[in-house]
Order: C-alpha cells, then sequence, then structure tokens
C-alpha cells in the first residue's frame, strides 16, 4: 500500500542539489495500485510532481502541492534468445543499480551510462546519454499511469520522439507517471570504444580483450574525477546541453576561435561543448558564499552547504547570459527548474 499522505515535508535529502523546500504533501508510492488508488484523491486543480531519485532538478521555492516518491521496483526478462534479452524494470529502480545487474549478467549495451545518477523512470524522459551512448539504442518501450484520469498507456520507441536530452515526456506528454521501461540488450554485441577517455582508461589495462564490465569501470573513473559526490557537495551533474549549431555558425566560430572543440551531431549540425564555452568566459571554478561552478568541471553547479536554489538559478542565468556575449550561442539548461 502507499505510505500514508504527509504534510508539510522536506525535500533537502529527495534532490541531490541538496536544496531546502516543502512539499504541501508528500507520499511514496511501492506499486501501480497505489497510484492508482491516490490519483481519486488529488483535487484537479493541486500541482503535482513525481520524484525519482531527485538528480535532475533545481528547486527555487516550497512546492504547494503534490510531491508523489516513486519507489516502483522489480526487475523481469520478457523474452531471452542466445543473442539478447528483453528486461522489463521497475520505473523506481535506481539507474546505476540496474546497470550493475546488467554487468553481472553479462548484458551489453548500458556499460556506457555508469553512475549516472537518478532512477530508470527518468532516463527515458530526458533521453540520458554519455561517452558515445544515448539510452534509446537499448529502449523498447514504458509503461504508465497518466496522473489525472489512471488511464494506463504503453509508448513505443518511436512515439517517445527521443531527441539530445529530450523526449516528449519533456514536451508535450506532462503528468505522465512512468511505472515500467523496457530494454533489449545484448549478450554478444561489440563494445562502444571510441569516446578518447574511454580509450585512454582502457590503454591502462593489461590485456585488449575488453568486457562490458572494463568499459563500466574506464566510464566510472572518468566521472568520479570530474564530477563531484552529490553526497560531499549538493549538485546535478550536467547543468546544460552542450549546444548544438550549423555548419554555418560553426566555420565562423572556428575562424573566431581556431582551437574550438567540436563533434559531429545529428542532421548535419555540429556539437560545441558548453563546458569549453562556460570556462571561456571565466566561470569555471568561481565560488560565491555557498554556491559556484565546480573546479573540476564547468557544467556542474554546485551547493556548497545552505544555498537556495534561486541563488543556483541566477548563476546559471548569468553564465547564459556572458556565453551568449562571448560566443553568440544560447545555452539550454539540462535541469528542472521546479
Amino acid at each position: 500500500m502507499a505510505n500514508q499522505i504527509q504534510e508539510y515535508i522536506s525535500l533537502k535529502h529527495f534532490n541531490t542539489f541538496g536544496i531546502e523546500a516543502e512539499a504541501r504533501f508528500f507520499l511514496t508510492v511501492n506499486a501501480e495500485e497505489d497510484l492508482i488508488n491516490i490519483i481519486p484523491q488529488i483535487p484537479s486543480g493541486d500541482k503535482i510532481m513525481i520524484l525519482g531519485g531527485g538528480s535532475n532538478i533545481l528547486l527555487t521555492g516550497d512546492y504547494d502541492g503534490w510531491v508523489i516518491k516513486n519507489n516502483l521496483s522489480g526487475i523481469e526478462i520478457e523474452s531471452e534468445t542466445e543473442s539478447e534479452v528483453v528486461v522489463g524494470v521497475g520505473s523506481g529502480v535506481n539507474w546505476h543499480d540496474w546497470v550493475m545487474y546488467t554487468l553481472e549478467k553479462g548484458w551489453y549495451g548500458l556499460e556506457n551510462l555508469s553512475l549516472i545518477p537518478g532512477s530508470v523512470g527518468a532516463a527515458p524522459m530526458q533521453n540520458i546519454g554519455a561517452y558515445g551512448a544515448e539510452i534509446k539504442q537499448s529502449f523498447v518501450y514504458l509503461e504508465g499511469v497518466f496522473l489525472r484520469t489512471g488511464i494506463k498507456k504503453k509508448f513505443m520507441k518511436e512515439e517517445c520522439e527521443f531527441g539530445y536530452r529530450e523526449s516528449i515526456f519533456k514536451r508535450s506528454v506532462r503528468e505522465f507517471f512512468i511505472t515500467r521501461v523496457c530494454f533489449r540488450l545484448s549478450k554478444k554485441s561489440a563494445l562502444n570504444t571510441g569516446y578518447g577517455d574511454i580509450q585512454k582508461e582502457l590503454e591502462k589495462l593489461p590485456y585488449r580483450n575488453f568486457t562490458p564490465r572494463d568499459v563500466s569501470n574506464a566510464v566510472i573513473s572518468i566521472r568520479r574525477s570530474k564530477l563531484p559526490d552529490p553526497e560531499v557537495i549538493g549538485n546535478a551533474g550536467s547543468f546544460f546541453k552542450n549546444p548544438t549549431v550549423s555548419e554555418s555558425v560553426f566555420l565562423n566560430l572556428k575562424t573566431r576561435f581556431p582551437d574550438i572543440p567540436h563533434y559531429p551531431a545529428e542532421e548535419g549540425k555540429v556539437k560545441i561543448p558548453a563546458a569549453w564555452l562556460i570556462q571561456q568566459c571565466g566561470w569555471k571554478g568561481q565560488r560565491f558564499g555557498n554556491f559556484g561552478v565546480h573546479e573540476k568541471q564547468a557544467l556542474v553547479l554546485v551547493n556548497y552547504g545552505g544555498a537556495t536554489g534561486n541563488e543556483i538559478l541566477k548563476l546559471s542565468e548569468e553564465i547564459i547570459r556572458s556565453v551568449h556575449l562571448f560566443a553568440g550561442i544560447e545555452l539550454e539548461r539540462e535541469v528542472n527548474i521546479i
């Protein structure tokens, strides 16, 4: 059964920024039935926020509505052949725990996405990606419930409209509680080791017959060397998306900045690392009392303790403004502002 509805609950320990804010109403769902039972009790005009790992939100004040904590668990094989396996996973499962489970089973496909914070349910919303991989590459479908009506729906891959850190759930399908996500993973597939930093880590090993576990360990090592642990310093990982620009815009930028780093993107566009742009504007390592920009990774805004969400939001606005003045590029936030 769902936990009892609680009132005026602190969310400080439910968001990785460690921002102090209160929820007017708070409850936990441990099964889909809990969700179905609670929906009729929520007044139609009240706000609703679904909370997974709290790793991609910035709270800018108390939440005058309902916070539903997702604790849906379970991992179940739907089908299996000699070459692949299709697995359904509860949306409340910790993402990194799920990746570690696939490695224990010897399955290929998610190793490049190791140590990404958050829950399984949040992964398709963001189309999470790192080190040359995205969730859409192994995604099959997801199931969920519309919070206002209790109607269940399954979304197949093509219906999710995945883009760069984007999906239909961030744009037009709102107040939809993802309950289960299904993945197709390989038992024999080749590894994705094309990302430069991964290659450098793998070259340290005394052998060349690499496994998914080796790639995962490389990714974990890279992430830990660059990104602060939210348990130590409050943060939500990468705060900004890497912007993509047209070929003509990139050529103009390259004329001004010959050493500008860049990568090919979809539809013939060029991706520019947001961290490089932010660093060029002098923000890396800047601290302003209880908040600032991380010293090792310019993409990460941090709460050293006691900062408010509005302070961090205003810092992000200043960074966006300065990058626009510097390069004519408008950065987009990856973190959801609440």
